[in-house]
């Protein structure tokens, strides 16, 4: 009894011993080990492992191999991921475990937009870049374009600092003399407005379509490329809402260093006794002035900028939605400039038979851009000697004589009290039907409306500011319509047949447009508090137009590959436009391109580094139809004349008519390769391209004895341009275990070159007024090249200038050329300088344009620092043609500090004289500057709080940043900012922004 009682209590002993070991090895878990591999069963090196709701994780070493710690979660669940395979959740069953990874070909079956339909990338054949809008999200800049800069290969986007302008486009360079704006194209619809309407927030995709085998689809509207954007629709099973808040501080990048009140005086004594001409009383002792005023710093100041957004978004089996709205308000940072925009997106799919659905994109925008009436070129100008108010608090004006006290009128005061505004109303919107005829046939009609209403006011009140007098108030009205509709109908086919696979589109495109104004103004209120054209008195003024032009196309495309290995893609399309001659009604577009996907071949198996190469070709026709509405007839003028003493009216031609006008043509050959590297760590495109643009709108000279104008004369297709250049892409994976480091570059280079221009006879181009134009168009050279004379340093003693080519004969010393001018240099040789010593001084067409991006990530921080840049082209500040005169009385900048002063005096800048009879101010290699720069575009830090935070406070997303735009500019341009615009002439152009803010996101 005794003994059996002993077992009974050994074996429960053993039992309370073996459950505390138990205990002990549940609290004691064994660490998680295992290898993973590729579906060839070769070991993945990097691999990132992590457990799932935990920060624990760990990457694979050189054998595939890796050890986790061990961990309290019950049945942990281990996520996988490597770049180029698809992610997985693997259960931690056992102390070993191996995992097979496939690769994923999800960049390969991205679907991308082209015209009238969709591909997958793999099966592009012609050159489109896709902008990826991630990148764009939470910049802090207010229109689309602007974030657009520096993404694309090939594409060029001239930025503007004024509030509400939308960016200038190149793409491929510039490929006329007319207009060389790509099209853009939103959800399905061509639109003539900029992108400055759209909240960025709602953009779903972006591509750029660039050389003709992609944009020859649209035909005569194709020849500089196409920028197609598709906004958002619903997503995912349930619904989401979405808020997104920025708040930003702008500034100026740089500002320009003025002279000050003594300096100014200083040098207006110089400038007066060089004239021999009496010198102002007032600057006898220059140095008891002081500093002055400094009007720029009146002018800029810092701007705020807000931009709210909303989005409500859902999706089920048989209808979508997405409703958003946006709030934009961004101050300029010039007094009295700003910009206001209140956008509403509607877009919404419902299936209404399971082959039947019905559609719509539908965006509402309202805009108030306030434009002030500022001059940055007046404001340089103004004498720091004179005060922004007078003592009596009225704006102050020059009070002496002109030669002494300027004629510039206040500045300041004419930006805050002259009211000039725009506000805008516009619709943009689309509905579709699209009927499954069957599984691999579909008929699909798009209904689109572009309305655009307008109304300009301009307000300047009356007033008094010393000499500066204006007697009569004046208010200008105008009013502005715009309406295009359009409507598409396309029949798709795509179907496989075995290897094989075919896709067709067919269908035709109609497209009309009304466009009208009226406009009055008059003078002269009893009361400046009535602001209405009923209420003037004088000068009454009414006027108004209307134009309309319209478009009927015939298009298809046919698409063809082979095992995923040979691509085929041709398309054509007839476009019948009024704005044709009545010889010229219709065009035809045609274009074909090829790819070879390489490494499907058997003998590339082997070659272990490259996981897809595809080898592309192409050429196509496009045109360009912006050749205004009624280019083929006369222009049609009323005047008056005498007739036996009774003043009679007449209708007049005055512009020749050119029946045979026709579209600009534009020959596009393209050919490239892109590669996927190292597991899909590296992605590389490039394209080289050639480009021609024949029949090329011209103005055509006009004999005075054909009784038609010779200044206002008909344009003929007579002119021809080159474009030739290389792209390339490269995106890169460079970590992808906890820290991730991604990194994107792009690089274009483009020769542009006139072959012809009307039979050799140059134009003149890049007016600035006072009969100064700074370029020329001629065969041969760049398109708008910079035309002056050359200078040759600075004549130091009367010998030097008797001994050189006749400039500015005469024997006054004060009116003729004379020691301090400017020697320019006798190109010809003949003894004189004149017109005929012009010479092409440089391009404003830049050859290399770049951008690089890279993006750090690290638990739920992440970092990007995007930069791009242009080089090869020059600018020509014309600010210094009046800034650095030193010939009247206005200001001048700092630089002139360096004036010549008496012989042996080394410098480029000359001497200071009134009214500058050497004409050191003429156009010259004195103002062209190198116009390159490399710009820290964006600066952009967040932090995203993790997922089991954000389930605890029933948040789906939630996301803090800070951000820099414009953060620092490299550059040797002395002017406000080396962005100046497509013409790189720099002549009163409101600078870029620099922009610092901060936003959230939050997602529910």
């Amino acid at each position: 009894m005794n003994h059996q009682k002993f077992r009974l209590t050994g074996i429960a002993t053993l039992l309370c011993m073996l459950l505390i070991s138990t205990g002990i090895i549940a609290q004691n878990p064994s660490p998680v080990s295992g290898v993973v591999v590729d579906q060839k069963g070769e070991a993945l090196i990097g691999v990132s492992i992590m457990i799932k709701g935990t920060s624990t994780g760990t990457i694979t070493n050189v054998d595939g191999k890796f050890t986790l710690p061990a961990t309290n979660i019950k049945n942990p669940v281990l996520l996988v991921s490597y770049v180029g395979y698809n992610p997985q959740e693997v259960a931690a069953k056992g102390s070993s475990i191996k995992i097979v990874m496939a690769e994923s070909s999800k960049a390969l079956e991205e679907i991308v937009v082209v015209g009238y339909g969709s591909q997958r990338k793999k099966d592009l054949t012609g050159s489109v870049s896709v902008v990826k809008t991630e990148d764009l999200s939470s910049l802090p800049v207010p229109s689309v374009s602007d974030a657009m800069q520096g993404r694309a290969a090939g594409v060029q986007v001239i930025s503007s600092g004024t509030p509400g302008s939308d960016a200038t486009f190149r793409i491929r360079g510039t490929g006329t003399i007319n207009d060389s704006n790509p099209l853009f194209v939103i959800d399905g619809l061509p639109v003539s407005s900029g992108l400055n309407q759209l909240n960025m927030d709602d953009i779903e995709s972006l591509q750029i379509l660039k050389d003709a085998s992609a944009t020859a689809i649209y035909g005569s509207r194709g020849a500089n490329g196409v920028v197609i954007i598709t906004t958002k629709k619903g997503k995912g099973d349930k619904s989401h809402i979405n808020f997104n808040y920025s708040f930003g501080l702008q500034e100026a990048t740089h500002t320009i260093k003025m002279l000050n009140a003594s300096q100014f005086a200083t040098l207006h004594n110089e400038m007066m006794t060089n004239a021999g001409l009496a010198k102002n009383p007032e600057y006898s002792s220059p140095e008891s002035l002081g500093a002055g005023t400094d009007w720029l710093d009146a002018l800029f100041g810092t701007a705020p900028m807000h931009n709210y957004s909303f989005s409500y978004s859902g999706n089920s089996d048989k209808s979508s939605y997405y409703v958003s709205g946006n709030y934009l308000k961004q101050d300029g940072i010039v007094t009295n400039t700003g910009y206001s925009r209140y956008t509403f997106q509607l877009n919404t799919e419902s299936k209404v038979l399971p082959v039947l659905k019905f559609g719509n994109n539908l965006t509402l925008n309202h805009d108030i851009k306030s434009s002030g009436n500022y001059s940055i070129k007046n404001t340089m100008l103004a004498l720091p000697t004179q005060p922004i108010y007078r003592s009596n608090g009225n704006y102050s004006g020059p009070v002496a004589q002109p030669m002494w006290d300027g004629d510039i009128v206040n500045p300041i005061g004419l930006a805050k009290t002259v009211d000039n505004s725009t506000l805008g109303y516009n619709v943009m919107g689309s509905v579709f039907g699209e009927l499954e005829i069957m599984k691999y046939l579909k008929l699909k009609s798009n209904f689109g409306l572009q309305a655009n209403f307008w109304n300009s006011r301009s307000w300047a009140p009356k007033y008094a500011w010393d000499t500066s007098i204006n007697s009569n108030s004046y208010l200008s009205e105008q009013y502005n319509k715009n309406l295009t509709w359009t409507w598409d109908n396309t029949l798709t086919f795509d179907k496989s047949f075995g290897l094989h696979r075919i896709g067709i589109m067919a269908g035709t495109s109609a497209q009309k447009n009304r466009y009208n104004y009226m406009n009055g103004s008059i003078q002269t209120f009893a009361s400046d508090l009535t602001q209405q054209l009923s209420n003037g008195t004088l000068q009454p003024t009414i006027g108004g137009s209307t134009s309309s032009w319209a478009l009927f196309s015939e298009m298809g495309r046919f698409n063809y590959a082979y095992n995923d290995k040979y691509l085929v893609t041709a398309t054509i399309r007839r476009d019948g436009s009024s704005r044709f001659g009545s010889n010229n009604k219709y065009g035809i577009f045609p274009s074909v391109s090829l790819a070879w996907r390489a490494s499907q071949e058997d003998f590339f198996k082997n070659i272990s580094f490259i996981n897809d190469l595809k080898i592309r070709a192409g050429y196509g026709i496009t045109g360009n139809q912006e050749i205004g509405n009624y280019s083929f007839a006369s222009s049609l003028n009323t005047i008056k004349y005498n007739f036996n003493n009774t003043v009679v009216s007449a209708v007049v031609p005055t512009v020749m008519p050119n029946p045979n006008v026709q579209w600009e043509q534009q020959k596009q050959a393209n050919a490239g390769f892109d590669a996927t590297l190292f597991n899909q760590r590296v992605d590389i495109s490039l394209d080289a391209y050639i480009k021609r643009t024949d029949k090329m709108l011209v103005p055509m000279v006009v004999p005075v004895s054909t009784g038609y104008s010779d200044v206002y004369v008909p344009s003929i297709n007579a002119g021809k341009m080159d474009n030739r250049g290389v792209e390339v892409t490269v995106n890169t994976k460079n970590l992808t275990g906890k820290l991730k480091w991604n990194s994107s570059f792009n690089f274009s280079y483009n020769q542009n070159k006139v072959v012809s221009i009307n039979d050799t006879v140059p134009m003149s181009s890049g007016s600035i007024g006072l009969n100064y134009n700074l370029a020329l168009i001629k065969a041969g050279q760049p398109i708008n090249e910079f035309y002056g004379f050359k200078t040759d340093g600075i004549f130091q003693n009367q010998k030097e200038v008797d001994n050189h080519a006749l400039q500015v004969p005469g024997n006054d010393p004060y009116n003729r050329t004379s020691p301090g001018d400017i020697r320019f240099k006798d190109l010809n040789h003949d003894g004189v300088i004149n017109d005929q010593d012009r010479t092409y001084l440089g391009s404003p067409n830049p050859k290399f344009i770049f951008a690089m991006n890279n993006t750090f990530s690290y638990g739920g921080f992440d970092l990007s620092i995007f930069m791009q840049g242009v080089a090869g082209n020059k600018i020509c500040n014309a600010n210094r043609f009046w800034s650095e005169a030193m010939d009247v009385a206005q200001n001048q900048t700092t630089e002139t500090l360096k004036r010549w002063t008496g012989e042996g005096t080394i410098t480029s800048m000359p001497r200071a004289v009134y009214n500058d009879p050497n004409k050191n101010t003429r156009p010259s290699d004195r103002y062209i500057e190198d116009g390159s720069y490399v710009r820290i575009k964006n600066v952009k830090l967040g932090y995203t709080l993790p997922t089991q935070t954000l389930k605890k406070i029933y948040l789906t997303n939630l996301r803090f940043y800070v951000s820099i735009e414009n953060l620092c500019t490299f550059t040797k341009y002395t002017g406000f900012d080396p962005e100046v615009g497509a013409s790189g002439i720099d002549n009163n152009v409101y600078p870029v922004t620099r922009t610092y803010s901060i936003g959230v996101n939050i997602g529910l």
